[in-house]
């Protein structure tokens, strides 16, 4: 698709809706945006999600920014609204055992590529929020703190965010004495504490140093009721 040439770079006080309207002035669109939640948790799975937002005022959804900004309530009326809205989703789960066998930083990167592959429309640009995704057939750009900065990656971390957050209530109801419905498997004062009482679960990450502490001080994996299964499903629209 022709286009002008790309003469500027946005100004971070222009909106969340700058970048994409510079590359859709270039003639690079659709703008995917990618981002990922849950790799600072000690437990639980990591979630990319990405998202493709309609062009002009379809597009525009209010209240967009860092899922992490947001309260749950309102998290989840953004999730509903940019479900139904965009012009392409998708969240992919990479599920913790493939954090312990393959690293964080390499199960993030594949995570993008997938959740970009499973969107049903090929975007002709790709914002990520971080960290570049190498190996795409379309070019891209990594952005300090793109969820606050680019509208389609903030949503694309809204996506993420409350797919995990979902994932993490279910397990708090096979798991309940870790508190997952709380901390959602992050490092907390109360999961250190139920960490060290009962020892990790199938769904901690063991290549972590405090998992691998917990289950050294108590010498056995907490199985819970119900063996986990189809952690690695995936959404699009």
């Amino acid at each position: 698709m022709k286009g002008r040439p790309l003469r500027f770079t946005p100004r971070r006080d222009a909106g969340l809706l700058a970048y994409e309207r510079a590359l859709e002035h270039a003639g690079l669109t659709p703008v995917a945006g990618v981002d990922e939640a849950g790799r600072g948790a000690c437990a639980g799975p990591l979630v990319v999600g990405a998202v493709i937002l309609r062009g002009g005022r379809r597009g525009t959804i209010d209240g967009l920014t860092d899922s992490k900004l947001l309260t749950p309530g309102r998290r989840e009326e953004l999730y509903t609204e940019i479900t139904e809205r965009s012009l392409a989703w998708s969240a992919v789960v990479v599920p913790c055992h493939d954090i312990d066998r393959i690293g964080l930083h390499r199960c993030n990167i594949t995570g993008m590529r997938r959740a970009l592959a499973a969107l049903p429309e090929r975007p002709a640009y790709v914002l990520s929020d971080g960290f570049p995704v190498p190996g795409l057939e379309v070019p891209g750009l990594a952005m300090i703190k793109g969820d606050q900065v680019a509208a389609c990656v903030a949503a694309a971390s809204i996506i993420a965010k409350v797919t995990r957050d979902r994932i993490m209530v279910r397990l708090h109801e096979r798991f309940p004495e870790y508190g997952f419905d709380l901390h959602k498997g992050y490092v907390t004062r109360a999961h250190s504490a139920a960490l060290q009482k009962h020892g990790p679960c199938p769904e901690h990450r063991f290549s972590y140093v405090n998992v691998g502490r917990a289950m050294r001080n108590n010498g056995d994996v907490a199985l819970g009721e119900v063996p986990g299964e189809g952690r690695t499903e995936g959404a699009r629209a």
